[in-house]
């Protein structure tokens, strides 16, 4: 039985093992230089997923999604099912992509077979290793965005993976045990689990409620600031769509979607104050957001022996946001605090009428 998983050989060569690190710099393709020479191919793969995939640097769906599929690819390791003595997932191998006729069919990827699509050839044509080409696009996707981090970038991720064990990603409909249990088995600490959340303020949902293809989770979807944190804490009061799907709550605003998890996330005593904490902080969500990725980035591989090529990851041009307002319309009797340990912070209104966003249009 054959799947798009048997890719040509040379793409195996692309496997990089860990040297010594050459003293003059390697030259690239258009007078840039690299410390390491295997980290020259990764200005290449830049130009063309700049130009093409991300629309010339904007930070629109691809990106959004492209920031997604690190997480699906990357979040598919078990050490608790390696110690009964079964397979726990690759991590950060590329499996998602290598084996996407059989990862995708399952339920928590729903949606992820469109940016693979679109992901795998650029891959291909550059003979890079699937793992490297996610967390690489990823890593270059949000540095589009306003506000956004520079993350870090290894290279060297083996293209040989395996299929991916089913049940490793957490749901919208899971509960808070449920996700805490899980990503704690993959590392991550309650905290940790908020961290990586700011991603949802680049972010939004296609496949929850398809009538409102590409409805954000905030009123700010192509900046990374504070705004996903401060509105999801905010009272629901309106159903973005025609009804409320499993996995989706009522939300703030009028086309902006919540989740059931990000809801429960937001209100749980142990994260509660973690997702406060960004609310005013911006430099802190950025850099726990950076942290907690290059430990994502790298579930399932040994860092020593891959390389550090994130000098090719774009400066974001526009690194400062300022603290969010509360939405035209409401208060701060709309805010369900929720961090016993420490007071809310005051917020004033934008002005204007009551906000809200403007359906996406069909792509």
């Amino acid at each position: 039985m054959q799947f798009r998983q048997l890719i040509p050989l040379f793409l195996l060569s692309s496997s990089v093992s860990a040297g010594v690190f050459q003293q003059k710099p390697a030259k690239c393709s258009k007078g840039r230089t690299a410390t390491h020479s295997q980290c020259c191919v990764w200005f290449d793969v830049l130009d063309d997923i700049q130009a093409g995939l991300f629309d010339r640097g904007q930070c629109g769906e691809e990106v959004h999604e492209s920031l997604r599929l690190t997480f699906h690819d990357a979040i598919g390791f078990s050490p608790a099912l390696q110690h009964q003595n079964k397979f726990g997932g690759g991590g950060a191998d590329g499996s998602i992509m290598a084996f996407s006729q059989i990862e995708t069919k399952y339920s928590a990827n729903d949606g992820v077979d469109e940016i693979i699509e679109l992901q795998r050839p650029i891959a291909i044509r550059h003979y890079v290793s699937f793992g490297d080409f996610i967390q690489f696009a990823g890593a270059v996707g949000v540095s589009n965005c306003a506000g956004g981090p520079r993350l870090e970038f290894l290279a060297g991720r083996s293209n040989h993976s395996r299929v991916s064990p089913d049940h490793l990603i957490p749901e919208p409909t899971d509960s808070v045990d449920a996700i805490i249990a899980r990503m704690g088995d993959a590392g991550f600490s309650p905290y940790e689990i908020v961290d990586l959340l700011a991603s949802h303020s680049v972010a939004a949902q296609d496949h929850i409620d398809p009538s409102i293809h590409g409805s954000p989770f905030d009123s700010t979807p192509s900046t990374f600031d504070a705004n996903f944190f401060l509105e999801t804490l905010l009272k629901g009061t309106v159903i973005p769509g025609a009804s409320l799907h499993p996995g989706e709550v009522k939300s703030p605003l009028q086309g902006e979607f919540r989740l059931q998890s990000d809801f429960a996330l937001a209100r749980d005593p142990r994260t509660a104050c973690e997702w406060q904490a960004f609310i005013t902080d911006h430099d802190l969500m950025v850099s726990r957001f950076r942290a907690a990725m290059s430990k994502l980035a790298t579930l399932g591989q040994n860092r020593k022996r891959l390389i550090d090529c994130s000098e090719v990851i774009p400066v974001p041009k526009n690194t400062k946001v300022g603290n969010p307002l509360l939405p035209a319309g409401k208060s701060m009797h709309d805010v369900e605090a929720s961090c016993k340990s420490k007071p809310f912070p005051c917020l004033a209104t934008q002005p204007g009428p009551e906000t809200s966003i403007p359906p996406v249009p069909p792509s």
